[in-house]
């Protein structure tokens, strides 16, 4: 992997320069003019790991809240960290919101976020899942289990082991860590977990797994039935495709899983950090959390309750520490890659 730390605005003044043309009225277009640049103040640049529907519905609710206008980019987290490198001599960006808290600190660690200790409501938020000196919150999670397709499976996985039975051969997939930071974080997560996982994962290799796109194209091989199960499959994308009538269904093994915190943080080079704050606000905040629990993701509140989905407590977890991993996980993707070139 490579390293990864990763408007047009029509001038205001030009326009209402045009339109005073003429007038003579100096304190009329002084006026405007500032005007002018208090709303562009205003506007407020977020990049987002999604989920869309998520981002978008936080965006709508946040601007109808405050008045602060939000310019929003979407894409993987991979393309995000892209993004950041490419514009380090020309930041654009004010918010970040990364859906791996390991690539998150890493932003961190190369002095690219400023701390908000402040944060309102900070203390209801997972305290495991956000940084102490508060340079980052851990405003949701996912968690990665076994999405399988419910006509093709007869016998429902257990654990990880069990797909490397012959049931399972060619029928298995799993998103590719090189597009999906949550599989990274999979990876990361159940070899540093558990001392077989390697061994497991080779098993997984000899009977055919697929390595197969970033999350959605993988879990849409299993929905279409080309594929029966996928291994690190995103929980929240599963329940919101089972809900929309899709025959997928997941379930978490029953030696433990890796539960994987979304993360949000304030560039250090951010232009409107007053709007940036207000928006982690939001983000943290009992109408943003809700939310989060309406796209079946976990609320990093555990307070607020989930929809149709399992708790947090429900899941069985590996326990995973995400300070300083990103360096480990750059080596867990090596070890990957090279397994199944």
């Amino acid at each position: 992997m490579k390293k990864r730390h990763f408007k047009l605005w029509a001038t205001a003044g030009i326009l209402l320069t045009l339109a005073l043309a003429g007038c003579g009225n100096k304190e009329a277009k002084d006026v405007k003019e500032a005007s002018a640049k208090t709303q562009e103040e205003k506007v407020l640049t977020v990049y987002s790991a999604g989920p869309d529907g998520l981002a978008a519905n936080i965006q709508e609710a946040f601007e109808e809240k405050t008045g602060i206008k939000v310019e929003m980019f979407q894409g993987t987290t991979g393309k995000i960290l892209s993004r950041l490198e490419a514009e380090k001599k020309n930041p654009a960006a004010d918010v970040v919101v990364l859906a791996s808290v390991a690539s998150m600190d890493g932003l961190k660690t190369t002095d690219q976020l400023q701390s908000y200790q402040d944060a309102a409501n900070k203390d209801n938020i997972n305290s495991d899942w956000s940084d102490r000196e508060g340079y980052f919150y851990g405003y949701s999670a996912s968690a990665l289990g076994i999405a399988y397709n419910t006509k093709n499976t007869t016998q429902i996985p257990e654990d990880w082991s069990d797909l490397a039975k012959a049931e399972w051969q060619n029928k298995i997939n799993i998103p590719d860590p090189s597009l999906s930071g949550s599989a990274v974080d999979f990876l990361f997560g159940y070899t540093e977990a558990d001392n077989t996982a390697w061994s497991t994962i080779d098993t997984w290799k000899k009977n055919g797994l697929q390595v197969n796109g970033a999350n959605k194209e993988a879990l849409d091989a299993v929905i279409t039935g080309e594929k029966n199960a996928t291994i690190a499959g995103v929980d929240y994308m599963a329940y919101k495709a089972k809900a929309d009538g899709e025959p997928v269904e997941i379930i978490y093994p029953k030696s433990g899983t890796v539960v994987s915190p979304r993360a949000v943080g304030i560039l250090k080079e951010a232009k409107h950090v007053e709007a940036a704050k207000a928006y982690v606000d939001f983000l943290l905040s009992d109408e943003g959390q809700k939310l989060v629990a309406d796209a079946y993701l976990l609320p990093g509140n555990k307070e607020i309750a989930v929809k149709n989905r399992a708790a947090l407590d429900e899941i069985p977890q590996l326990h995973v520490d995400w300070i300083g991993a990103e360096a480990k996980q750059l080596e867990v993707l090596t070890k990957f890659t090279d397994l199944f070139r």
